[in-house]
C-alpha cells in the first residue's frame, strides 16, 4: 500500500526507496494511522475536517511542500470549505475568530517554536480553544511537520 508520506515523496512500489521503508512497517502503519488520527478523527472535539485540512495546508505551504500543498488541497476541496477556511489554507491572517488566533498559533510552531510559551496557550483559551481541543491542534501541527520534514528527506535520498 502506498501511504500518504510515500505519496508526498513520490515513491512508488517498484523504488528501493519504498521497500527501505517496510523494513520498520510499524513505523509506516504507525504514520499512517497518525494521519487518519489529526485529519479524521472518530471524535473531532469540535475541529472538524475541514478546518484539520485547512491548518494542514497552511502548514504544508509554510514549509514549502509543493506535493503536500498540492495533496491537501484536493482533500480539503472535497470537504466544501467556506472562504473563511479557505483563506486559512491560505496562510491569511485577517480572519475571524477563533480562526487568526488558530492560524497564528500554527505559524508560531511552525515557523519560530522555540519563541512559544504559556502564552501562546493561553491565546488558545481565550479564543474558546478547550485543553482536549489544544492537544488535538498540538498534535496536528506536530504530524504536519513531521510528514514534510520526512517527505523531504526521503525526496532529498531519491534525488542522490
Amino acid at each position: 500500500m502506498i501511504d500518504a508520506i510515500d505519496k508526498a515523496a513520490g515513491l512508488k512500489p517498484d523504488d528501493a526507496l519504498f521497500h527501505a521503508r517496510r523494513f520498520r512497517t510499524e513505523f509506516v502503519d504507525g504514520a499512517e494511522a497518525c494521519r487518519r488520527s489529526v485529519l479524521t478523527p472518530e471524535h473531532d472535539l469540535g475541529l472538524n475536517a475541514a478546518l484539520r485540512l485547512a491548518l494542514a495546508r497552511r502548514i504544508a505551504a509554510l514549509n514549502s511542500d509543493d506535493p503536500l500543498i498540492a495533496e491537501y488541497d484536493a482533500l480539503l476541496a472535497e470537504q466544501q470549505p467556506d472562504g473563511s477556511l479557505l483563506a486559512l489554507a491560505a496562510g491569511e491572517s485577517a480572519l475571524p475568530e477563533p480562526l487568526a488566533t488558530l492560524g497564528r498559533h500554527s505559524d508560531l510552531i511552525t515557523l519560530t517554536p522555540d519563541r512559544a510559551d504559556a502564552d501562546a496557550i493561553r491565546r488558545l483559551e481565550q479564543a474558546g480553544l478547550n485543553n482536549p481541543q489544544i492537544v488535538a491542534l498540538s498534535e496536528l501541527i506536530a504530524f504536519v511537520n513531521f510528514q514534510t520534514r520526512v517527505a523531504a528527506g526521503l525526496r532529498l535520498m531519491r534525488s542522490a
